[in-house]
């Protein structure tokens, strides 16, 4: 058993950062395989608080390596400085932060593309975060892509520089009536991260299977949440690549063999960021106490995430889409002052009940509710199962009977220490 995937199972934003960092204390390498600026992990570590958008959550083991896979969409310019700002923790990532040769780069006309695109949406928004994400992922299949090897070749790079922009600035110009962007100036910029990063390049793929030989212990890192996978999500909802634990090993550069265990991120509550259907969304005071006491921010944007009660059906969706029998439960302790708790268990669909999750009729969906009684207790000093007020135990039980899956790590606080260890599971 060398590799795990951890995945997230419901719309990012369920704690995978601090799982990440607290699991990485196990692994020799920490690979992220899909997604870019656009994910947020957040990560607390001594007096220090760490949101990562592209660095891999590892980078706080100081003995783990770190890679940016393939699969990913990279912004040179945020992950330079996420690396700025880790000097001030004493975490030194010379030699031990890669990035694949194969990792698509984000241009600055990707971002304003982007930027543009919505606004013109006006109220049918999708919600994207403007940071280029989709129209680099779209020049990327469109075989235009820029990749960060790329970068390694003055001429190459600017060839390709060159042809994009004129397509780009034509589309700016006529379409949007923007400004168009300056080709040299871009370049200049690029050239300047061409110096930063150049002891950083790999073959992402070559690597982690040479690893995976020598049985060095790998945990493939997710960003974003199932219900935003481009294929298995609420569509259009959704990002632009495949947070699942299909997208390891196109993201990687692995066969499927190579991955032997996987584990999914839920919170004892459910939210989202941005537009979309969102079932159990609460729209009263529970919701804002919820987003009050969960500190419910986009660790990316800002932007307040929606709140609402855990979704048993949607988790139990993701959980098979992602082939599960186990997850990385979330704030429970946020659950701590509720005198009654829910848990949805099933929908009525156009006067019709139904126990099953489809995310193509999400937003029809009436949720049914079970209630829980609450244990308006602490549950953040907990350092095993046993140690939870029983109410906390019987909502552990319920959520693993209605998602089919083991609860094998439990969060109840932010910090490492604030972590619950299922003694079945094998990875610590």
């Amino acid at each position: 058993m060398s590799s795990l995937g951890l995945v997230g199972l419901q719309w990012g934003d369920e704690g995978k950062g601090k799982i990440i960092d607290f699991l990485a204390q196990n692994f020799d390498v920490i690979v992220r395989y899909q997604g870019g600026p656009n994910a947020g992990h957040t990560v607390y570590w001594e007096n220090f608080h760490f949101a990562f958008h592209q660095v891999p959550s590892g980078i706080i083991n100081k003995k783990t390596i770190c890679i940016i896979g393939r699969g990913c969409v990279i912004d040179l310019s945020v992950l330079k400085e996420e690396l700025n700002q880790l000097p001030q923790a004493k975490i030194d990532y010379a030699k031990r932060l890669f990035i694949d040769s194969k990792t698509h780069l984000i241009l600055p006309y990707h971002k304003a593309i982007d930027k543009y695109r919505e606004e013109a949406l006006g109220n049918k928004k999708i919600g994207t975060t403007a940071r280029g994400i989709g129209p680099c992922y779209e020049d990327k299949f469109a075989r235009i892509g820029i990749r960060f090897g790329d970068l390694n070749n003055e001429e190459v790079f600017g060839e390709r520089l060159k042809r994009n922009l004129a397509q780009k600035n034509f589309l700016l110009m006529e379409l949007y009536k923007a400004e168009p962007l300056s080709e040299k100036k871009i370049y200049d910029e690029y050239q300047e991260y061409a110096a930063f990063f150049s002891d950083m390049i790999i073959d992402g793929s070559d690597y982690i299977n040479s690893a995976y030989e020598k049985n060095k212990k790998i945990l493939f890192e997710g960003a974003q949440g199932t219900l935003l996978d481009i294929d298995h999500g609420t569509y259009p909802f959704v990002t632009s690549s495949s947070p699942t634990a299909g997208g390891i090993c196109t993201g990687v550069g692995v066969g499927p063999t190579r991955i032997d265990d996987i584990i999914g991120v839920a919170k004892a509550y459910t939210t989202r960021v941005g537009m979309g259907p969102f079932p159990t969304e609460l729209f009263d005071d529970t919701g804002k106490l919820l987003q009050t006491r969960g500190g419910e921010f986009g660790a990316t944007t800002g932007r307040p995430r929606r709140c609402g009660w855990f979704d048993a059906p949607l988790v139990r969706y993701t959980a098979r889409v992602n082939g599960l029998k186990q997850i990385a439960l979330t704030k429970l302790d946020i659950l701590d002052e509720f005198k009654e708790i829910n848990i949805c268990v099933g929908y009525t669909y156009k006067d019709e009940k139904t126990e099953d999750f489809n995310p193509d009729l999400c937003s029809e969906l009436k949720p049914e509710y079970i209630k829980i009684e609450g244990w308006q207790t602490s549950t953040k000093t907990a350092r095993s199962i046993k140690d939870l007020p029983n109410q906390a135990r019987k909502y552990l039980e319920k959520v693993e009977e209605l998602t089919r899956c083991k609860v094998s790590i439990l969060s109840v606080g932010e910090k490492r220490q604030d972590t619950i260890i299922n003694p079945d599971f094998k990875w610590v």
